[in-house]
């Protein structure tokens, strides 16, 4: 026997439904047409300043600009190399942001892991001292680090840059690791101890490899930091052949073409060299940065 009331009933079950999926297909589509326009907008920057290091100097200075370039100079990158010793610039700021992250990396995840792992009298003063240090502003202590190095012969030299991230990472990155060694089981610790494994190597052989995503995100962040500092540089450094490539770009700015012109097509050509590498450096590592900074349980 049929049941026309039930029919009904699914039918009208049926339709709401339907109803629902066509209120989120069209969310959906909402939410992703505003975040491809947010993206463009965030991006024009970026492609304003490509465009132009193909562009002529004569190009660069019409108005209204134009969008592309007429003709692309792919030799603005040459006289780039040409006219600084962008190489060399290059050079030392690979040298101090590989150095500073490797530093901060091994530093930092030794004191989180004590600070995990271990009991010991005024072990959570301690790190809320740590975190402390997150208030206070980096002019806060430049006087004082100046004059530190100034007495041991290190002005005009790449060891303030990168020195200091030996002496435990920053309390951000103390922090950041030490959140996700708490995620991990201890039962890996009890193990390890079973089998005759010493607390370093507990750290060395088994958390540590653990932690990639965490210090995957902690590398990506010191190197764009890193390859973006510009008041360490600036205050450290004298001559042109320390540079980094962030204090090179600023000299840069000084030289000038025929007329007292500013050659801003190669000053625009320089600044995406600088940039690429960074770009790449998180495209690269950009899952395990979402990653670690997930797990950690930081997230907004």
């Amino acid at each position: 026997m049929i049941d026309p009331g039930g029919t009904a009933l699914r039918s009208d079950r049926l339709a709401v439904a339907r109803a629902r999926s066509v209120r989120l297909d069209v969310a959906t589509l909402v939410f992703y047409v505003g975040a491809s326009a947010l993206g463009i907008v965030f991006m024009f920057p970026f492609f304003w300043g490509l465009s132009n290091s193909f562009k002529t100097l004569s190009e660069v200075n019409t108005f209204p600009p134009a969008l592309l370039p007429a003709v692309p100079q792919i030799s603005n990158y040459a006289r780039v190399l040409e006219m600084v010793p962008y190489d060399l610039w290059f050079r030392n700021s690979l040298f101090v942001v590989l150095a500073s992250t490797v530093g901060a990396l091994l530093s930092s995840s030794l004191v989180a892991y004590s600070f995990a792992r271990f009991r010991y009298r005024g072990r959570d003063l301690t790190f809320v001292v740590t975190l402390g240090t997150l208030m206070l502003p980096v002019q806060v202590t430049l006087i004082p680090q100046f004059i530190l190095f100034n007495s041991i012969g290190w002005l005009n030299t790449l060891f303030p840059l990168w020195v200091p991230a030996w002496f435990g990472g920053g309390a951000f990155s103390i922090f950041l690791l030490r959140q996700f060694f708490m995620t991990l089981p201890r039962d890996l610790d009890e193990a390890a101890i079973a089998d005759g494994a010493n607390p370093f190597q507990i750290y060395w052989s088994i958390l540590l490899p653990l932690c990639k995503p965490a210090l995957s995100a902690l590398a990506i962040l010191w190197f764009i930091g890193g390859w973006n500092d510009f008041l360490g540089p600036i205050i450290y450094l004298n001559t042109p052949d320390k540079f980094t490539v962030a204090i090179g770009l600023s000299s840069f700015r000084k030289v000038w073409g025929p007329g007292g012109q500013p050659l801003e097509h190669l000053l625009m050509a320089a600044s995406v060299m600088a940039i690429a590498p960074c770009i790449a450096v998180f495209l690269a590592g950009q899952r395990y940065f979402v990653q670690g900074i997930v797990l950690s349980g930081i997230k907004g």
